[in-house]
């Protein structure tokens, strides 16, 4: 025990030793730096002082001038630079010992820094004449190439910076978007994939990605990012709008639906996004046969802007649609609904007479056959009704295709049923045939009514 002391005294002793050389260490090494410090202001001072009563005596001293110009551009004074440069730039002219290139690359990059972009692109311009491989001019130019939407010229530049730094990720990125700006989607996905690995944080880059997949037909990564970038406050208006259209486009209305009320929630709506979201909205709620909730949307377009796209004749449609249930199942149901709706409508059309159905078949979803066998106390018949669901013009070609399915079926006459109307030739056409045709008017009161079981057409 009595053999500790001794070596603790020890390191006790050299622990304070190392403590004062460190102290003093450090104090000299403070020194020295102010030193430097010192030194060097001095020394920038009186190259300002020199230069400057060398320029009293002659404005055009050039190496006061170079030296001047060096100074403010290492220091990231860009207005001196710029002015000191300028200068420079008219006696390149007269003296040839000055680095012409040099100085129009700096006057190009001062300017560039000031926000004086002609005078940025004049000088950088000149530079590349000069000496073609430099990146730093190739890439700010082509930089303002691309600002200036000149995307053919920005990505000659920008391909010529890439080959002099590969991995530079403005590069990649700026190169990218001008090839998907003159649609070169393949190319662009792959460099601004590579940007987005170099720089995460860059979600502008990532909206483009996703662009370019769905221009190339890949919907499933196209939908990933749009979903993701969703919920981001500047890209996520339009995210929502792209990812919800992706979904209204593969009929997932109820994705659609969601994707639109994210992109709607945001705050600071440009007022075009907004209205093309509500639209949109409203277009996935009708196939969704929420009629009201479209109504409201559109309604608030409207507001906005009374003629927006078919606005106007969507709402006078859907309005009366919103007011007929069978209207709208007529129109606008599953075919399984719309079928037992004409089913309905065959077995109550004659008043008082007994109605059995024989065959109902369907075409495609745009119309529908159902023949009948029909007795009254006068007559007995058997008869084809075809159920159209439009509300557009319906031509004399259709009514050919009715008038030789009669025939086939060996029925005695043809009830043509729609929403829409018939065009001249078409109803020309049934004049010497035995087929009536019930346009909008008369079928808006049959389907009033077919449920209460009361008939509105006498027997034919």
């Amino acid at each position: 025990m009595f053999g500790i002391v001794p070596i603790l005294a020890v390191v006790v002793f050299l622990a304070l030793v190392l403590i004062v050389l460190l102290l003093v260490t450090g104090r000299k090494s403070d020194r020295k730096t102010d030193a430097r410090k010192k030194q060097k202001t001095k020394g920038r001072d009186a190259l300002i002082r020199d230069a400057t009563r060398k320029l009293a005596q002659n404005p055009k001293d050039a190496e006061s001038l170079v030296a001047l110009g060096d100074l403010y551009y290492r220091e990231e004074a860009w207005d001196k630079a710029l002015k000191t440069y300028e200068v420079l730039i008219e006696l390149c002219g007269s003296n040839p010992d000055l680095d012409e290139f040099e100085i129009n690359m700096r006057y190009g990059m001062a300017a560039l820094k000031l926000g004086r972009t002609e005078d940025a692109h004049k000088g950088l311009v000149i530079a590349r004449t000069l000496k073609q491989s430099n990146f730093e001019v190739n890439f700010n130019l082509g930089v303002l190439e691309f600002n200036k939407k000149s995307y053919e010229k920005a990505i000659q530049l920008l391909q010529q910076a890439r080959t002099q730094d590969p991995d530079h990720s403005p590069t990649l990125r700026y190169l990218g978007h001008a090839l998907f700006r003159i649609k070169n989607y393949r190319d662009a996905l792959a460099l601004l994939r590579k940007a987005i690995d170099l720089s995460p944080e860059d979600k502008e880059s990532l909206y483009a990605v996703g662009e370019c997949y769905y221009e190339l037909n890949n919907t499933d990564q196209a939908i990933k990012i749009f979903t993701h970038l969703r919920a981001d406050p500047g890209l996520g208006p339009n995210a929502s709008l792209f990812a919800g259209t992706i979904h209204l486009n593969q009929h997932q209305f109820p994705k659609a639906i969601m994707d639109f009320e994210i992109g709607l929630k945001h705050e600071n709506l440009k007022i075009e996004v907004s209205v093309e979201l509500k639209y949109r909205l409203s277009m996935a709620y009708l196939k969704q046969q929420e009629i009201g909730r479209a109504l409201g949307f559109l309604r608030d377009i409207q507001t906005t802007y009374p003629n927006y796209r078919d606005v106007p004749a969507l709402i006078a449609k859907y309005q009366e649609l919103n007011a007929n249930k069978n209207l709208q199942i007529f129109l606008m149901a599953p075919t399984g609904d719309f079928v037992t709706l004409c089913r309905k409508v065959a077995l109550a059309y004659f008043p008082h007479a007994k109605v059995k159905i024989l065959d109902i078949s369907v075409n495609k979803n745009e119309w529908a056959d159902i023949l009948a066998e029909v007795e009254t106390r006068k007559w007995q018949d058997t008869v084809l009704f075809r159920f159209i669901r439009t509300q557009g013009s319906i031509g004399e070609l259709i009514l050919r295709d009715f008038h030789a399915r009669i025939k086939e079926v060996k029925a005695g006459k043809g009830y043509c049923l729609t929403t829409g109307s018939f065009t001249e030739e078409a109803q020309r056409f049934v004049e010497a045939r035995l087929i009536d045709l019930i346009e909008k008017d008369r079928i808006g009161k049959i389907l009033d009514s077919v449920d209460s079981g009361v008939a509105t057409l006498p027997i034919g």
